[in-house]
């Protein structure tokens, strides 16, 4: 046959492939960056992080007004342009009163900032309440304040031995570790005494947020300084009451005042951890992945934590929370007793 009467085909992309590898795009990068304006990368890395918490996000999305001169309002709007493009944080700039967009700021006063000034029930997943109690060297009880917080800090201690890592499983510990203190007055004892000073978590929050004190008054040299110790990051935590699982991470590198917020998340749809450094959004390397679990890093600012377990909660909560029901050791025991009292009645 002559190449007239059969024609070459022509060269050409597939449209299958291509639509399959735009599907693979989409996959891949199914998240969008917000613009750094100047120096934003701080209060983009907790934006993306109040973004990538689904519960406050759909809170924000069902509970917030028209008025256009709250938080609310300018977070339902980002949030909304955010799930389709890369955006702008100007509006919520302007809310905050920042004016200096090339001056470097503290991600965690902004993390706190913008969950003081939206409507409470939106905010209220990271809320929780401390309870500290004084008592006296006999027992009387001399103090009780109970009170809300954002943030548990948990201050950085260098560890004496290079080799070593500081914990923040043992900071998180020691944070809730009895203290003694001198000169206190008891009513009952009717004089000054030693007294222990107890604190206890009276509310656990949805999401725990701890900031780790990298950025302190040295009183050697009158000014803050940045402790970069490495620091050693558990993936899960265990209270008395509650599992937390970690989902978040603000990093910090570089310089109390020339360094630079990145954010890693941990996604609700596909479960995969993800990079935010603003306008850029990408999965981290396999390498820090399979590390996930017990991080190393000389870098990590603020950790969060998603509640994955509480004794005694009822499965409503759980299904909201859209969680898996896990018994706790008194659920267990009655769901127990409950079938060998039905087998006992068959």
């Amino acid at each position: 046959m002559s190449s007239k009467e059969n024609p070459p085909k022509k060269k050409g992309c597939d449209k299958g492939i291509v639509k399959r590898f735009k599907m693979r795009l989409d996959l891949i990068f199914d998240y969008n960056g917000l613009v750094n304006q100047g120096a934003t990368c701080y209060l983009n890395s907790v934006l993306q992080v109040l973004f990538m918490t689904k519960n406050f996000r759909e809170a924000v999305e069902s509970h917030c007004g028209q008025d256009q001169k709250t938080a609310d309002f300018h977070l339902k709007s980002l949030f909304k342009a955010l799930k389709t493009s890369e955006t702008h944080t100007k509006d919520i700039l302007s809310i905050l009163g920042i004016r200096n967009v090339y001056e470097q700021r503290d991600a965690a006063e902004y993390f706190e900032n913008i969950l003081s000034m939206v409507n409470p029930y939106v905010s209220k997943i990271f809320k929780g309440h401390l309870r500290h109690t004084m008592r006296c060297s006999e027992g009387h009880v001399t103090s009780v304040e109970t009170g809300p917080f954002w943030t548990l800090p948990l201050s950085i201690e260098n560890p004496s031995d290079s080799n070593k890592t500081y914990s923040v499983r043992d900071g998180f510990e020691k944070f809730f570790k009895s203290s003694t203190v001198s000169e206190m007055y008891c009513d009952q004892c009717n004089e000054k005494t030693y007294s222990t000073i107890a604190c206890k978590m009276e509310h656990h929050p949805e999401i725990l947020t701890l900031l780790l004190k990298r950025f302190e008054f040295d009183y050697h040299s009158m000014s803050y300084t940045k402790n970069d110790c490495c620091v050693e990051v558990p993936h899960t935590l265990r209270t008395k009451n509650c599992d937390y699982e970690l989902y978040a991470v603000v990093d910090h590198v570089g310089s109390l005042r020339g360094g630079h917020y990145t954010a890693r998340i941990k996604s609700y749809d596909d479960h995969n951890w993800y990079v935010f450094d603003d306008s850029y959004v990408r999965q981290p390397n396999p390498q820090s992945i399979s590390h996930m679990n017990n991080e190393r890093s000389q870098s990590v600012y603020l950790l969060m934590y998603k509640k994955s377990r509480a004794p005694d909660q009822p499965e409503e909560e759980i299904k909201k929370r859209g969680g898996i029901k896990v018994y706790g050791r008194g659920m267990e025991e009655n769901r127990r007793r409950i079938e060998e009292n039905k087998r006992g009645m068959e």
